[in-house]
């Protein structure tokens, strides 16, 4: 969180030639709806940030390989484009800057870090900047007087984690979670974890809860709250062991029983389950805007399987957890929409053309049409006219234009 009231850790998101999306320069806000038809690319942009943290927790390498190799990373079109960008402008407790990086495939198979660039601005008294520049593996700039060695094939934030201020850009990076829960992993038995960070699949959500009740019991009642609002009789949820394994543990008010009936993970439908997760992974942080790895969350449908009436109950919770951690979730469905009311400054439209994504706000007149109430976003989206600005569609790209420290 900033002191200045803009709580966004990402304040501009570019990316080029990765996936489905040539071009994109998004400035999401706090809480940020992408929104489109299947297949349109939603879930591609997420990905992009998502490759960014995977990449700082484990190797770029992992990451690549996980979602296929660099030929099903970079966009595939009749140009053949050998690379691909991303740059994330960022706003933190006492800095801001950005970051970006581009990745190039070799000839002879393979791939590189072909540039990886950073600057980091002070917020506070006079504005200092530190940065580097890596090329192929050589620093070519730095403020550290004296640089740590460069790789081509790992990142260079990777090597100055431990450096300041360069390693508070790395924490909140490497923190980002991105979830597309699914319940039947939710279901089964979970092997222990410390329970940090959730995963991306809600596997380790016993571990997590445990952790959250021990630090901020309050935030686990918010999500009990919330649950019961969602799914009406269940009053609570608890981590339970099942020597040596995991699972979690529901409250269910049973009409005629004096005290709430206990059921297993096994025993609850996927909707419950998937509502348990969306809001596990909104409250994980337990309200500690400090805490490495909640600074963003990503949700891939968290409307999925709930019922329509749940959809004003959803919002609140993501309104609420957006307090603590920025929130970015893609999404067509309507109803959710409809209880939107900050919808012209919060729904970003994804479609897609010949295959290729765009990604924008809406235009000055359906956003005015929203702001004065003339639509819903929901309704926007049922005649098919929630798409992006065509001005907001970037024609050039520069992934490495300087930060202006005065903006």
């Amino acid at each position: 969180m900033t002191t200045d009231g803009d709580r966004r850790l990402l304040t501009r998101v570019v990316l080029r030639n990765y996936k489905s999306i040539k071009a994109c320069n998004v400035a999401p806000s706090q809480v940020a709806f992408l929104v489109g038809p299947n297949g349109s690319g939603k879930s591609n942009f997420l990905d992009a940030l998502r490759f960014v943290a995977e990449s700082l927790r484990s190797s770029i390498d992992h990451a690549l390989r996980d979602r296929g190799g660099i030929n099903d990373v970079r966009r595939r079109s009749g140009g053949h484009p050998t690379h691909f960008g991303i740059r994330l402008e960022y706003r933190l407790n006492k800095h801001r800057g950005y970051y970006a990086f581009t990745v190039a495939a070799k000839p002879a198979r393979g791939w590189e870090i072909r540039d990886e660039r950073c600057e980091v601005w002070s917020l506070k008294g006079t504005p200092l900047r530190h940065h580097y520049h890596v090329s192929q593996g050589e620093v070519l700039h730095s403020s550290l007087p004296s640089p740590p060695r460069a790789h081509a094939s790992r990142l260079y934030l990777v090597t100055v984690s431990g450096i300041e201020p360069f390693g508070h850009v790395y924490d909140a990076f490497w923190g980002m979670g991105f979830y597309n829960l699914i319940p039947s992993v939710i279901r089964s038995l979970q092997d222990p974890d410390p329970g940090e960070l959730l995963a991306r699949d809600g596997s380790n959500a016993p571990s997590v809860l445990a952790n959250l009740a021990g630090r901020s019991p309050m935030f686990k009642h918010r999500i009990e709250e919330y649950l019961e609002r969602i799914v009406h009789g269940v009053v609570r949820v608890d981590p339970k062991s099942v020597s040596p394994m995991e699972t979690l543990e529901f409250g269910q008010e049973v009409k005629g029983a004096r005290h709430p009936w206990r059921f297993g993970a096994a025993s609850m439908s996927d909707g419950t389950l998937r509502a348990f997760g969306v809001l596990l992974a909104l409250f994980q942080a337990g309200g500690d805007t400090a805490a490495k790895g909640r600074s963003l969350v990503g949700i891939e449908e968290p409307d999925l399987a709930l019922h329509p009436a749940a959809a004003g109950v959803l919002l609140d919770a993501l309104r609420e957890a957006s307090q603590h951690s920025q929130v970015l979730v893609t999404s067509h469905s309507a109803d959710l929409l409809d209880n939107l009311k900050e919808a012209q400054e919060s729904v970003f439209a994804v479609v897609a053309e010949s295959g290729v994504t765009h990604i924008g706000p809406l235009d000055e007149a359906r956003r005015s049409a929203l702001k004065k109430g003339l639509f819903t976003a929901g309704e926007l989206l049922r005649v098919d006219q929630l798409v992006p600005d065509p001005n907001s569609i970037p024609q050039r790209l520069r992934l490495f234009r300087p930060l202006d420290p005065a903006r």
